[in-house]
């Protein structure tokens, strides 16, 4: 049989451990769709091209290895672009193909006509035109190492005349085609680093996702220097909520206790995060950072020292030259403070506050508590990010993906779609907003058709929750007929598409739910209907935006009397 260009690029990814690719099959993919069925890749057809690029990237999240996802000509490409942000905001490697009319029609306002790589350019690290089979190797190797090197997305446009002709050669170099090295920091700059912390009084750090797979060498600085451990929402599943180093989160998915750490320690070492929100950072404190991201160092708050340098490597050379503290009084206040922000967490979500409401603390808590203790979570975005983020209390070995640089709507799903693919034995629960699984409810028939188990839960507020509380932050009253909006039956709508849905309305009904739906085969939704008028803790609040949360709280109050 004649190979063809398709079948050499097809070839390739299963070389270097592609499982699956995500897409929504059409004119111009059917020699890839063929090249496919010809291999050990399986083919995942999605209902909605937004979800292949949405599961290719939680596949990349995960793993930190190649997600692929592709979409047909004109209108089937361009609906990857809106999930292929996610692989790019969140730094990870992720091949987007697009399909395209044969070249003699290019250039003809031809039906469908797009301009693939303008189109993908802002999204992508590298994009290019399949132009000859000549030319098809080595922009397919190109294309890969981009992805892999850069941590983001690679996109290939593939006209059908030369992807289905005959291929030119196999791609060769395949055995380079592999996920970046670790980084290893200059040893002077490590130095420096432990010189510093060894003259500074109270020391907290801060852990990102880039200290991933760096739990042992963590808790051991930590128990050396006798510096609490916090963390962005993105480093949360690095370790146990219990542990007693792990004081929790920083933000608005976070405690009061680490913003006044942060706030009043003589130093912050800031590990693999580029967290954004530079009004929870300190402007005064000396601050170190480290990370693998040369261009991220110091552009979220003043900074006395950078260092490029993956974290495990450069934690476990500190530990060799970094001397011991003995004042643990820092350390034991910050904890104690912790202890009090826990207990409130736990009254918020006590399923006994209310006798005919279920609280949306109480939902994530009770997802939390029945999950398997190596469950992957996906979080939506809004005010549901909130109630997951601060109520779930992982157990060490769990993950937790989620848009949380892209702050995308509705993208949990086709996340845990593509996550599920490559596990179906593994426990994958996405944690959704009603708002955002209305925008992709149809990825639910993409799980249902290729038996992915997954288990949506919804927290299910019938309005826009995040938009809200933005709006009253700034005093304005929340407009309620664009916020506010009518819900399905979702349970109903589970069983109508062939999976398994459940629901809760009462505070009684919760626990056995969420209980029947992790023990269900196959894709569930758990419908939980929650109390809208629920408000976040709000760890840091000046001045000004409680008096604008008042003035809004008052202005609704005469709307609500007034009509108007």
């Amino acid at each position: 049989m004649v190979q063809t260009v398709a079948g050499t690029l097809v070839d390739t990814l299963e070389k270097i451990g592609v499982k699956q690719i995500f897409g929504l099959i059409g004119d111009s993919l059917n020699t890839i769709g063929d090249a496919v069925r010809h291999s050990e890749i399986e083919w995942i057809g999605v209902r909605h091209e937004e979800g292949a690029a949405l599961a290719a990237a939680g596949q990349a999240k995960l793993t930190g290895r190649l997600g692929v996802c592709c979409g047909t000509t004109g209108p089937g490409s361009t609906h990857l672009v809106a999930g292929l942000y996610e692989a790019n905001r969140d730094h990870a490697p992720v091949l987007a193909l697009s399909g395209d009319m044969p070249r003699k029609l290019q250039g003809t306002d031809y039906f469908q006509a797009t301009d693939p790589n303008l189109l993908f350019r802002d999204v992508s690290l590298y994009t290019a035109t399949i132009s000859s089979a000549a030319q098809a190797p080595a922009v397919i190797h190109q294309a890969i190492a981009t992805a892999y090197a850069g941590r983001g997305v690679a996109h290939l446009t593939l006209p059908q005349d030369v992807i289905g002709g005959k291929s030119d050669g196999a791609v060769t170099s395949v055995a380079t085609l592999k996920p970046r090295p670790e980084i290893f920091a200059d040893d002077a700059d490590i130095a420096e680093i432990a010189r510093r912390l060894d003259e500074a009084g109270s020391i907290v750090i801060m852990c990102g996702a880039g200290c991933h797979g760096a739990a042992e060498e963590l808790r051991a600085l930590s128990d050396r220097l006798k510096a609490p451990l916090i963390h962005s929402v993105k480093g949360k599943d690095i370790m146990p909520y219990d542990d007693p180093r792990w004081m929790g989160g920083i933000g608005m998915i976070g405690t009061k206790a680490d913003y006044k750490a942060i706030m009043d320690c003589d130093l912050l070492l800031m590990l693999g995060t580029d967290y954004p929100y530079s009004e929870f950072l300190p402007q005064k404190s000396t601050v170190i950072q480290v990370d693998e991201r040369a261009r991220v160092l110091g552009r979220r708050t003043t900074t006395g020292l950078g260092v490029v340098g993956s974290v495990r490597p450069t934690v476990k050379s500190l530990l060799k030259l970094v001397k011991p503290k003995s004042d643990r009084q820092f350390f034991d206040r910050v904890a104690e403070r912790r202890r009090t922000w826990d207990e409130m967490l736990d009254k918020q979500c006590d399923l006994a506050r209310s006798k005919d409401r279920i609280h949306p603390q109480s939902v994530a808590r009770a997802v939390s508590d029945l999950a398997a203790r190596d469950a992957v979570f996906v979080f939506d975005t809004g005010l549901n990010t909130l109630w997951s983020g601060n109520w779930i209390r992982q157990s060490g070995e769990q993950r937790i993906i989620g848009s949380f640089n892209n702050g995308a709507v509705g993208t949990a799903l086709g996340q845990a779609n593509g996550i599920q693919a490559l596990d179906r034995s593994r426990q994958v629960i996405a944690m959704c907003g009603d708002g955002g699984f209305n925008m992709l409810m149809c990825e639910f028939l993409t799980a249902v058709q290729h038996k992915l188990p997954v288990k949506a839960v919804i927290y299910n507020n019938s309005a826009l929750g995040l938009i809200t509380l933005e709006a009253e932050a700034i005093g304005v009253p929340a407009w309620k007929k664009a916020i506010d909006f009518p819900n399905p039956d979702f349970a109903a709508l589970a069983r109508d598409c062939g999976g398994t849905g459940f629901k809760a309305e009462k505070p009684g009904e919760l626990r056995e739910a969420i209980s029947q739906a992790f023990k269900a085969e196959g894709p569930v939704i758990v419908d939980c209907v929650v109390a809208a008028d629920e408000l976040p803790n709000l760890p840091h609040l000046d001045l000004e935006k409680i008096g604008n949360f008042a003035e809004a709280k008052i202005k609704e109050a005469v709307l609500a009397v007034t009509g108007g």
